[in-house]
């Protein structure tokens, strides 16, 4: 008997529902990140997705009906960029087009956005920062916004009236207002797209896996502001203002993931760990600036309702023990090069854990190397539920049988 739509995104909702408290559902679930699998898989380049939302909507279903994992990505948010990114002269990235050959996946480019000296100015005022310093280093189209005086410069008629208008007359500022335009009419179609695909989705029965995403503090300090050679240069010189950047920076993370659920109706909210790793810093580092505002940012979460999906993209397995330090139930940890065999020992009951098929297997392996993995990893790590069959991360260089039999895999063998 077929199914119906509904019927379908209630039996693949409550799936997930039940491994992430858990629970043990009818069969292990399956959920994936894409990437620019779909657009190799479909015949384009990472390029043309980037640029075209029609082949980036064709790319993505096309995908989700041969590998109908149980819940769907959004992909519009994180793929479909060209436009805007090539409008703003984004900095911290190359794409295809601009940078990097068509059929290659963006690369982000680091680089010291906030200097060792303005922690100051941002601790004392983050948005004026923002708009003043951060703008017009990270989009190239935006410099002009370095010739505003500081808008708490505007807080009376006397200071700031009569002359602080005066830089929105230069040809800098107009043309960057020009910019912030264009750029507002392609965030806009971005948007459209998105809530498209959404619609489409649920009509076809495939609920999001998240409805939005948030970072851990100390990675946004790093990623976006200082850099990692200056941020762990931070942690010796100047560790103090490490420490209350993060916790500038913690009610901000906390209404991000906040007001994606509550836009998205999605619960699930996603948090790329980049630098709280075995190999960036030691355990004492790791207690001392990392996990303090990683844990609150993760908490307050929960007191939402919501829950925090952090994807560990490395290892942590010496972290084990202090990132269990949640409720029951009401997290899930995606693992990249994590020992998952352990984790499961550690975290098994408190932590739902998703992953790790690697994706050098996925990517280089046979398609028998591949099942024998996921059911090593079913008999293990799903014993008793709580886990979600994934890679280690993205799909962009996975070979297409190897995908196949991920999901042959785990739908014969992975039932409870």
């Amino acid at each position: 008997m077929n199914q119906t739509a509904e019927e379908l995104y209630q039996e693949r909702d409550k799936r997930v529902a039940e491994a992430i408290a858990l629970q043990t559902p009818d069969r292990v679930p399956i959920l994936l990140f894409f990437s620019f699998f779909p657009a190799k898989y479909s015949g384009f380049t990472v390029e043309e997705v980037m640029y075209d939302p029609e082949k980036l909507w064709e790319a993505e279903w096309r995908a989700l009906a041969d590998f109908p994992m149980d819940m769907a990505h959004n992909p519009y948010p994180l793929r479909f960029l060209g436009p805007l990114l090539e409008t703003l002269d984004f900095k911290p990235l190359k794409w295809p087009g601009h940078g990097i050959a068509p059929h290659l996946t963006y690369q982000f480019v680091e680089g010291e956005y906030m200097k060792a000296d303005e922690y100051d100015h941002f601790l004392l005022d983050p948005t004026d920062f923002m708009i003043r310093r951060f703008w017009p280093r990270i989009y190239g189209a935006l410099k002009g916004f370095e010739k505003l005086a500081p808008l708490h410069s505007f807080i009376t008629y006397y200071m700031g009236t009569p002359h602080g208008f005066a830089p929105f007359g230069s040809p800098e500022l107009i043309e960057a207002l020009e910019v912030l335009k264009k750029a507002g009419e392609q965030s806009a179609q971005i948007q459209s797209y998105s809530r498209r695909f959404v619609q489409e989705a649920r009509a076809k029965g495939f609920p999001l896996q998240v409805g939005g995403l948030t970072q851990a503090p100390f990675d946004t300090l790093g990623d976006f502001f200082r850099g990692t050679k200056g941020l762990m240069l931070d942690m010796y010189r100047r560790p103090e203002k490490v420490i209350q950047a993060c916790e500038k920076l913690l009610p901000f993370m906390i209404e991000m993931g906040v007001n994606a659920a509550r836009a998205s109706g999605v619960p699930r909210i996603f948090i790329p760990i980049h630098k709280g790793l075995d190999g960036f810093m030691s355990m004492d580092q790791f207690k001392k600036f990392f996990w303090p505002t990683l844990h609150e940012l993760m908490m307050a979460l929960i007191q939402e309702g919501l829950t925090p999906c952090p994807l560990w993209e490395g290892d942590c397995t010496s972290r084990l023990e202090i990132i269990k330090d949640l409720p029951p139930g009401k997290a899930c940890y995606a693992f990249e090069a994590t020992d998952i065999f352990k984790a499961k020992e550690i975290l098994g009951k408190t932590i739902c854990l998703r992953g790790n098929v690697p994706l050098s297997l996925l990517a280089t392996g046979r398609p028998e190397e591949v099942k024998n993995y996921c059911r090593k990893l079913i008999d293990i790590v799903g014993r008793g539920g709580g886990y979600i069959m994934d890679s280690s991360t993205g799909l962009d260089d996975a070979r297409v049988e190897n995908v196949k039999a991920m999901f042959e895999v785990t739908r014969e063998y992975g039932n409870y």
